[in-house]
């Protein structure tokens, strides 16, 4: 197992009937952050939503990408985190001015959405397959609140622990297998075990060392690993059909007086530009509709 690089690791407890995924990031989460300056609590929040996406996408089938969003009336406006199946991640979060996010989510209103969504590759790449999950506010912290779903929605015993600072994230998920596989208290062992590990421990230990200190007894078997790395899918193609479906009035609106229309991606930084000049080409009645990127929404 690779100590502390960005990766994604899946296990085993099979006497227990538990399987289980740990992600640890360092550079892709320092990547994140790099793209703009937020206050301690909102970076902390987006540094266990990034790590969740990522588990989640060790828990169930993703062939495109896995989001996890956040979005209320509060001085939390927004919150993005997604991990692709390539292992890219990227994440932002949106404030109102001088706001942070919250300790305890379950005072961000009636209004606030928690969502989990998978985006599969369609039959028609414009058309992707989504699915989307809606995740009750119901505890203060977010790993609690993930529990909460896993185990009334999918109806799985789950345990979850997520940890982020300014310097690196980390997270440790473990599910009891549907059907009756391990023995009769592999559950409540796995679960005991679990509930041994800070969130210390769990940032600063590598992998190999946390699941032989944690489970030892249990003989963790080592299903697969991934490595995990900063990703961003903006491009300039894709920016052009954003401009494309606002329409050629609206876009010549938004490149006054300068001349040119610049749109700069809020989640890597990366800047570009469409002057004047190339709207010809750009609204050709022969130009094909390009496909608009990802926004939060």
């Amino acid at each position: 197992m690779t100590a502390q690089n960005d990766s994604l690791i899946r296990f085993l407890l099979p006497d227990a009937g538990v399987r289980g995924v740990h992600v640890h990031l360092s550079a892709s989460w320092q990547e994140i952050l790099s793209h703009a300056v937020y206050p301690d609590q909102a970076a902390e929040l987006l540094g266990e939503a990034a790590v969740a996406s990522a588990l989640f996408t060790g828990h169930t089938k993703v062939d495109g990408r896995l989001s996890i969003q956040l979005r209320s009336s509060s001085a939390l406006r927004a919150l993005f985190a997604e991990c692709t199946a390539a292992g890219t991640l990227r994440g932002i979060v949106q404030l109102s001015d001088g706001g942070d996010a919250p300790r305890d989510l379950t005072t961000l209103g009636d209004d606030a959405l928690l969502a989990i969504t998978i985006e599969n590759p369609g039959l028609d790449p414009r058309e992707p397959q989504r699915y989307q999950s809606l995740v009750g506010l119901t505890a203060p912290a977010l790993d609690e609140a993930f529990e909460d779903y896993f185990r009334q929605s999918e109806q799985l015993p789950t345990r979850l622990l997520l940890v982020a600072d300014r310097h690196g994230a980390a997270g440790l998920m473990l599910q009891k297998l549907p059907g009756d596989e391990g023995d009769e208290d592999g559950w409540a062992r796995a679960s005991a075990l679990f509930e041994t590990l800070s969130k210390a421990e769990l940032l600063a230990t590598p992998a190999a060392d946390l699941l032989h200190r944690l489970f030892h007894e249990e003989s963790p078997t080592l299903v697969g690993e991934k490595a995990l790395r900063f990703g961003c899918s903006c491009s300039r193609e894709r920016v052009a059909g954003m401009l494309q479906s606002l329409g050629e009035e609206e876009a010549r609106a938004a490149a006054e007086p300068d001349g040119v229309v610049e749109i700069r991606c809020e989640f890597c930084g990366r800047e570009y530009h469409f002057p004047l000049t190339e709207f010809g080409i750009l609204f050709s009645s022969n130009g094909e509709l390009l496909p608009a990127p990802e926004r939060l929404q």
